[in-house]
Parts: C-alpha cells; structure tokens; sequence
C-alpha cells in the first residue's frame, strides 16, 4: 500500500501523537504556534530545516496600535482529517486562521468569544470545536464557511478538545476547574464530568490504542490518566515542575510517553504500565513547551518556548538530534503528514523575523528561590519576560537591571509564590563607537520590596 492510501485509509485517528504509518518525508511539516512573533512557522521534517514563516500579525509590542488589524498571541493548533486545512488560534484577538497546508495562505478567520486555547476538528471532519478558556463554552465552526454555528456549554475556562476515533466522544480539560468534561458529539451536550487532581490543565492526547486518555497539570507537574470505557481516573503520576504537553511513541520497549517539563528543561519519558516508570530524562533547550511525534514514532518535535527552537528527539537513541530555530515563543507545535503533496512548500512564506533569545537563570541569594528571565531584541530595547518561583507568597518583588536606578518591572507573587510578566526595558548597555569605554554586561538583580537594587541583599541574581 502506498503512502497517500496509507494515509486515507487512517485519516480518523490524525490527531493521535503516534501511529506507524511512515518516516518523516519531504512532503510533511510540523508546524508551531508562535506567541510573540504572531507567526506559524514551517518546518520540512525531513531535513530538519525551517522552510519559513506564515506571518499572521505584528511581533510584540508592535500589535498596541487603535488601527492595527493583525493577529495577537498565535497560541494554539489544530488540523483536518485530510491534512489539507491547519488552524491557528490567537487568543490576544480572539480568533481562528483557516490555513492551506499546501499553500500556506490564510483561507479564512473566524472571531469568536473572550481568549480562545486550542482547536481540533471533529473526526468526520464536519465542524471544528474551539475552546473559549475565557468563558464556558466551545465556539462550534463551519470550515467551508467559517461561521460560527453553535456554542456548547463547558466547565468554566476550557482549556483543549480532542475526540475519540470513533467519532462519538470529546474530551474536554478545564484551564479553571479540577474537572473533564465528556461531551457526547451528536447532541453536543455534556454526558459526564470527571474530577482530577488539580485545576489547571492546558493539554491532553489519547494512548496510541485510545484505551487512555491522558492529561497534564501544569501548575502541581502531574500527569492524569483516565479510561476512556470507564470515563474514570486510572491514576495521577508527579512529573515536574511546568508540565506542559505530552506525545506518545512506539518502540522496542512498548508505548511510550514523552512529556515536556518546562521547570527543568527537560523531556521525561515514562512506560504506559499500570504504574509509570521513568525511563530516561532527556535535556531540550529552554523552557519545552509543545511536542508531537512523526506518524511512525521515530521523531519528537518539541517547541522551546524561551529557546524560539524546536528540538528534535530520535526516540531510539532518546537524544536531540537537530535543533530548528522558529518564530518568538512557541507554544503548541503538530506534525502534519502530507500537508504539501506537490512543489517544495514554501509559497507564500517569509524567511524568519525574529534574532535569537537571551536565556537568564536567576539563581538564590538567600532561601530556595528561582526564575529565569527570557530577553528578546526589539531594536534600541529588550522585551523581558520575568518567571519566578517558590518566592514568599503575595509578596511585591523588584526587578533590575544593574546601571539603573528604577526597576524595569515590578510582580507580586501568587500564593504559591509564583509570578510572571513581561517588562519593556534596555538590557545592554549603548557605546558609540568613537568611546574608548568598554560596553559592559548587565547583571539581572531581583529585590524584595522596593529596596533599590543591591546584590549583597538580593533574593535573586543573573547575568
């Protein structure tokens, strides 16, 4: 059986992360959601190189402006059953890109409710079901029209769909609530809700076999399980910290999961048995985000999401092999068989926009505090993008760059002692070129308070 009537012949089961069908070719792609750059980039997997970048807005900050029109926050990916239509939703506009795999043009937009997740398209490939995270319901879409033609109620702050094979089933995790919903397809109405462990999960995929559905929690770094016969938890296992997405892969020691751990920058792999075993820890570049598997198993592609990367896993050897630099930021990543049956796919591409980031570990001073911050140019300043942890909880914290007297931004920790954001701010230092002074490296100093800054007294220092 040849390669396209392989394909036809499996099309109902394209969202799973890992079935035998054939070696990453010349005519896939993987595609990853860029965030801060507002493109969808492009990548031939067969030769681990980015063929370019479909740009669908403005790169931060340039997305601020009363007329400006574009895309903001690329976040999320879907594709057809046929692998002829991707979907990309940007949860900053509030919409849905219809893209031609084979082409790479926009075919369409839909608008829909308050911050959009993720997408998929029903197995008959009939509607496309989009989780509204910022509301309680799924945005049902028409693909040929790309109308919105219903609205199904959710569990407040869905945060992703995908559906059973058999075309009857989806499953739906919250972004807000301990809770899944399963959702029969034909009448659109909730069968049943399935409490879990914690309440924030931004991801989930089916076992190759679909027997199990399994999901991640990001904010507790677990992994639920649950039997999609009996619709009940067949058990929670500890990952680490920022559990982000996981894929599936066949091999000579059974199915495997792959998932990526943003905390540690890392890929865990664990067995499928009753009880997961960890089976090896992989090292990935800065902050593994998205991840899916080739068709065959052999490949992971993980989107790094502070590194603009993908890195790509040879799951018999379960190394990096190549490293593809992408768009800024990028969250989902799919890898799409087929999508470009003719010509080499690249029209209508640009080249990439964007340089690469500065990664910065801040380390303790004193106490167990840590963070990173994510420095990307945008011309005379830098964007950077501020991650602290096990900080004293709802406490203000500082943020400096040494040569200046004012922070760049200031956060307040959650009660798990967490904060994020992002600041706008110069973290080089300028020198022209007649000076005889020698441009010096800046240092990131994180200061409880309001305290100026002072690394003798700091919580938290990088360079």
């Amino acid at each position: 059986m040849n390669r396209v009537l392989l394909l036809a012949a499996v099309t109902i089961t394209t969202f799973s992360a890992s079935m035998a069908w054939a070696a990453p070719a010349s005519t896939d792609r993987v595609y990853t959601a860029d965030q801060n750059s507002n493109t969808v980039s492009v990548i031939n997997p067969s030769t681990n190189a980015l063929v370019g970048q479909i740009r669908l807005g403005n790169q931060r900050p340039d997305v601020l402006s009363p007329l400006y029109k574009g895309e903001i926050n690329v976040h999320g990916l879907g594709f057809s059953p046929d692998h002829k239509t991707l979907i990309a939703i940007s949860n900053g506009s509030n919409s849905v890109t219809f893209i031609d795999t084979a082409t790479n043009k926009v075919k369409g937009v839909t608008y829909i409710g308050r911050s959009p997740h993720e997408g998929f398209f029903t197995a008959d490939g009939k509607e496309v079901w989009v989780v509204v995270r910022g509301e309680n319901y799924i945005s049902v879409i028409d693909p040929i029209t790309y109308k919105e033609t219903r609205r199904i109620d959710t569990t407040p702050g869905p945060g992703m769909v995908l559906f059973h094979p058999n075309g009857k089933q989806a499953f739906v995790v919250s972004s807000f609530n301990p809770v899944v919903d399963v959702i029969d397809v034909s009448s659109h109405k909730i069968v049943k809700q399935i409490k879990v462990v914690s309440p924030f999960s931004p991801f989930l995929q089916f076992t190759p076999d679909f027997k199990e559905m399994w999901m991640t929690h990001k904010d507790v770094g677990k992994v639920t399980r649950i039997d999609t016969t009996t619709l009940e938890v067949k058990g929670v296992f500890d990952v680490g910290m920022i559990t982000n997405h996981l894929a599936f892969s066949k091999s000579a020691n059974g199915t495997l999961a792959y998932v990526t751990v943003g905390g540690e920058n890392a890929v865990k792999v664990f067995t499928t048995d009753d009880t997961p075993k960890l089976m090896a820890t992989i090292p990935v570049g800065a902050l593994p985000h998205g991840i899916w598997a080739s068709d065959d198993g052999s490949r992971q592609y993980v989107g790094l999401e502070n590194g603009d990367a993908v890195d790509v896993i040879d799951t018999a050897s379960n190394k990096v092999i190549a490293r593809v630099p992408v768009g800024q930021a990028p969250q989902a990543l799919v890898y799409v068989s087929n999508a470009v049956i003719e010509g080499d796919g690249a029209a209508n591409l640009t080249p990439r926009g964007n340089s690469d980031p500065i990664n910065i570990a801040l380390k303790p001073v004193v106490g167990d505090g840590k963070g990173f911050v994510v420095a990307r140019n945008l011309g005379v300043i830098d964007s950077l993008e501020v991650s602290l942890f096990k900080l004293k909880p709802l406490t203000v914290y500082s943020v400096y760059v040494t040569g200046q007297k004012t922070p760049v931004a200031s956060f307040k920790t959650n009660s798990m002692g967490m904060a994020n954001g992002t600041a706008i701010g110069p973290l080089r230092e300028v020198s022209n070129t007649l000076s005889t002074k020698d441009v010096a490296a800046s240092k990131i100093i994180v200061m409880e308070g309001e305290a100026g800054a002072d690394t003798a007294k700091a919580v938290l220092v990088g360079s």
